[in-house]
């Protein structure tokens, strides 16, 4: 479990320059304690950086930031007692000047919005690098907003599918799916293993992206995904 508000404890190797300079205070959030200690035993060896307080669920991380007011929470979203994006909400609605840095098992594109809409300004996937990591730290800390690489190669390529479903309203979320992936020049096998649906069902796809673009083939409606911003590869 977590340290409580009442008893916070600063892990050992924390880097704290002794002449009191700036320092960017951290508090990591995990439910797995060896997950847990080997962050803290990372980020506390980094130049700058100290690890004021750790917490294993949502009540202790609210106390332990109100407590200790860091400049960057690392922040896991699935705790025993409710979420890390309810974490996050609740710590920035009182807090709204800490920077909340999601580093989680979830990579997929619910867990990624729901984790930015609740004010989180970063989100790495756990096995990240030591020195995406760091980087990621520093930068939430300094204001601003990262992703790591393969959350921001999605984050692209479903922004370019929802900005082109503006452009082209008339169809499903699916069939926006499909397009895009012929703009990107699969054909039609290659779009199946893609969605994991069968040919047939995306023959009918490819056929109602037709019709509703009022177009007579491939390549054209290639052409029009592409002058809306599709069929961008990651």
């Amino acid at each position: 479990m977590g340290v409580p508000a009442s008893s916070p404890r600063s892990p050992p190797g924390c880097a704290v320059p002794e002449d009191g300079g700036d320092v960017l205070r951290l508090v990591v959030v995990d439910d797995h304690p060896v997950f847990r200690l080997g962050m803290v035993a990372l980020l506390g060896s980094l130049p700058g950086i100290e690890v004021v307080a750790e917490a294993g669920t949502v009540a202790e991380a609210v106390a332990v930031v109100a407590a200790h007011r860091p400049e960057v929470v690392v922040m896991d979203l699935q705790l025993p007692d409710g979420s890390g994006i309810a974490a996050t909400r609740a710590i920035l609605a009182d807090h709204p000047e800490i920077g909340v840095l999601v580093v989680t098992m979830f990579a997929d594109d619910d867990a990624v919005f729901a984790a930015m809409r609740a004010g989180a300004r970063g989100y790495l996937v756990k096995g990240a690098g030591q020195d995406e990591i760091e980087r990621a730290v520093r930068a939430v800390g300094h204001g601003e907003v990262i992703l790591g690489p393969p959350i921001a190669q999605r984050a692209a390529a479903l922004f370019a599918v929802r900005t082109a479903s503006t452009t082209f309203p008339e169809l499903t979320a699916r069939e926006h799916e499909v397009l895009d992936l012929l703009a990107r020049g699969l054909d039609n096998q290659a779009i199946s293993r893609s969605l994991g649906i069968n040919e047939k069902t995306i023959r009918n796809h490819v056929s109602n992206v037709f019709t509703k673009l009022q177009v007579a083939g491939r390549p054209q409606a290639i052409v029009k995904a592409r002058e809306a911003g599709m069929g961008r590869k990651e």
